[in-house]
């Protein structure tokens, strides 16, 4: 049978779906069934930042998988306590512990759940248009209608400030907030960064009302924009961040890292069966040693920079605005991005939609700076089109 009638017989439904069907993947390429190559600038929705199938990935969890694939957290584990150690070591200062989950909604679930029972308050003051998850408690932090309509009552406690409105900001923080959660660059929302106010701001109004800030790196984290965290670049200081995506190199890995000022936390208060497994924290400490020893956020940094000016410098009155930071990259335009989308699949390139009128670029840190200028040129061309 057919692999997309096949699939399509038996999924949920949940998914809108491409007319293509990838079965292989090496650095920033992927092959679809019938051996015609892309240059993937989605990614796995920047899950494979290190490129598809990386070696000292694949070597890893081969050793891995020979050897012990799972094994609770009720449990001591060798290659978990490694990766521990190489979090903390890469973490911003004082993120020195973390929790071990596997996805990014699931580390936002636990951030938001630490904050309440840190500080004893319930109010989680989220930004419109971010983008946190879809389980009821990230999904309650998620602003988009379209996210939450049909699963409401969600969980209380949350209000939505405008992004980057320091003043709204301040008036939404009391002293019966548990934390503010962001991201320094919106994802799904439409690429959009804060600004360097807003980021002081959300500390500054937290540190005033003695509530948490919670930032979510899950798109943001391990490169991606050209430090190693976004926080990094804003030189604030997260009590809490999440962290996920590329974590394990594509296997599902999330982290909730955590600063001294989080409390409260005994055991049975949460737990993940699958949180820190052997097989994945193998990957992930695989992920984390590549990104180091080859500087991948210099290198996200250095891409992202020519990437933003030659996108920048298309002559085309359908684009209303490129913005990004390294190589999380949105290309704001002023009609929607599906034909476009379709158009740059046609040509052997994908890409992200963030929002109806953005066009997503999320390419793995490997990309090479002949396949970056490819994407670029069918960027332009499509748009001529």
């Amino acid at each position: 049978m057919d692999i997309m009638a096949q699939e399509s017989r038996h999924t949920s439904g949940v998914y809108y779906k491409r007319d293509v069907a990838i079965v292989r993947g090496e650095g920033a390429l992927v092959w679809d069934q019938d051996g015609r190559a892309y240059i993937d600038c989605v990614g796995g929705h920047g899950v494979a930042i290190v490129g598809h199938c990386n070696p000292d990935v694949v070597a890893a969890v081969q050793r891995q998988a020979e050897r012990l694939i799972t094994c609770p957290e009720v449990f001591y584990n060798d290659v978990r306590a490694e990766l521990l150690a190489e979090l903390a070591a890469v973490a911003p200062h004082d993120l020195d512990r973390a929790y071990l989950c596997s996805s990014g909604t699931e580390a936002v679930e636990a951030a938001i759940k630490f904050a309440r029972i840190s500080t004893g308050r319930i109010g989680v003051v989220a930004t419109k248009h971010g983008f946190h998850g879809r389980t009821l408690g990230a999904l309650s932090a998620t602003w988009e209608p379209k996210y939450r309509r049909g699963y409401e009552p969600l969980v209380p406690g949350f209000t939505h400030v405008a992004y980057n409105d320091v003043d709204e900001l301040a008036a939404a923080v009391t002293d019966e907030t548990a934390a503010v959660i962001l991201e320094l660059v919106q994802g799904e929302g439409g690429v959009n960064p804060a600004t360097q106010a807003f980021a002081e701001a959300a500390r500054r109004v937290c540190d005033e009302a003695g509530a948490m800030l919670i930032v979510d790196e899950v798109q943001t984290g391990l490169g991606r924009t050209g430090a190693m965290f976004a926080c990094q670049r804003y030189g604030i200081q997260p009590d809490l961040m999440a962290v996920a995506k590329a974590l394990a190199g594509g296997l599902p890995m999330g982290a909730t890292l955590l600063s001294p000022r989080v409390s409260g936390l005994s055991a049975g208060v949460h737990g993940s069966t699958f949180g820190g497994n052997p097989l994945c924290a193998a990957a992930a400490l695989a992920t984390l040693r590549y990104i180091t020893t080859h500087d991948l956020p210099a290198r996200a940094a250095t891409l992202g920079q020519r990437a933003l000016e030659r996108l920048g410098a298309i002559d085309n009155i359908v684009i209303k605005e490129v913005r990004g930071l390294g190589l999380m990259i949105g290309i704001d335009l002023r009609k929607r991005s599906t034909p476009y989308l379709k158009a740059l699949m046609d040509r052997g390139v994908m890409a992200l939609p963030a929002g109806s009128t953005v066009l997503r670029l999320l390419p793995p840190l490997v990309i090479t700076e002949e396949q970056l200028d490819t994407v670029c040129d069918a960027v332009a061309e499509v748009l001529a089109s």
